[in-house]
């Protein structure tokens, strides 16, 4: 669960290194996009050169086969829309989180 904005911290940063390595040892991932983490989402954010991209750092999740969810209701307060996010990332909701963290063996939130 990532649940800070893509850029200011480095809580988004660190959330989607650790999803990286864990994929890299054949665990699977789910990320929940929560508050102004939905941000995460929004495909073309430019960085400067060497600058790490968060929109970059989630296509790699999701072309591990990792599943990447946003807050349908922070998205709605924030004027955003799951068609004007990175491709391949789902509109969540409390059901969806409830249901992975139910299956899942671990959590971390960032």
């Amino acid at each position: 669960m990532i649940n800070d904005a893509p850029y200011g911290t480095e809580k988004a940063y660190n959330g989607l290194r650790l999803a990286i390595a864990l994929q890299a040892r054949d665990n699977k991932v789910n990320v929940f996009l929560m508050a102004d983490a939905v941000f995460c989402g929004v495909p073309k954010q430019e960085t400067p050169p060497g600058y790490y991209n968060i929109g970059e750092m989630l296509g790699r999740v999701l072309g591990k086969g990792g599943r990447v969810a946003a807050c349908g209701s922070c998205m709605k307060a924030r004027g955003l829309n799951v068609e004007g996010l990175v491709k391949g990332v789902e509109q969540g909701s409390m059901a969806l989180l409830s249901e992975w963290t139910e299956k899942c063996g671990k959590i971390h939130s960032f």
